[in-house]
């Protein structure tokens, strides 16, 4: 599980002294313990809700990267950069334009999906299987192309 990984590379880094990592993975499982109590009752995350988790740090942290860059706070800029390639180690591969058109157009027919009206659904799907593996905005106009919306 996803959430053993990160564990154990964060006792290696206390272990060794890296303490930029040992921040950047305590900042992780706090996220993700955050999702896991922020409703009515507990819940605990999945593999693919967690690189959800990750995947928003790293839009986060590559935000604050631009904005320290063109302030000129390279400290601050590089800080971030060093965090964005820490969580980065922890996420699925990502496909290239070709796999996830490929990846989606098998889905497609998986799901016999044949209308606009299973736009929904077929997203959905995308989303469970392939996690942080594609640009989900691409994946979107590639689904809505092939069910003959556009």
């Amino acid at each position: 599980m996803l959430r053993d990984d990160i564990n154990t590379a964060l006792k290696e880094a206390m272990k060794s002294g890296q303490a930029r990592r040992v921040s950047a993975l305590r900042l992780v499982n706090a996220e993700i313990l955050k999702r896991e109590t922020s409703g009515a009752e507990r819940v605990t995350l999945s593999d693919p809700e967690i690189v959800d988790v990750m995947a928003k740090m790293i839009k986060q942290r590559q935000e604050s990267f631009d904005i320290y860059d063109k302030a000129g706070r390279s400290e601050l800029a590089a800080q971030e950069r060093d965090e964005i390639g820490i969580i980065s180690e922890f996420m699925p591969k990502r496909m290239s334009d070709l796999e996830a058109a490929e990846a989606i157009s098998a889905l497609v027919k998986e799901l016999e999906a044949a209308t606009l009206k299973d736009m929904g659904r077929t997203m959905a799907a995308l989303k469970q299987r392939f996690s942080g593996q594609m640009d989900f905005s691409k994946a979107g106009a590639l689904v809505k192309k092939l069910l003959g919306g556009g």
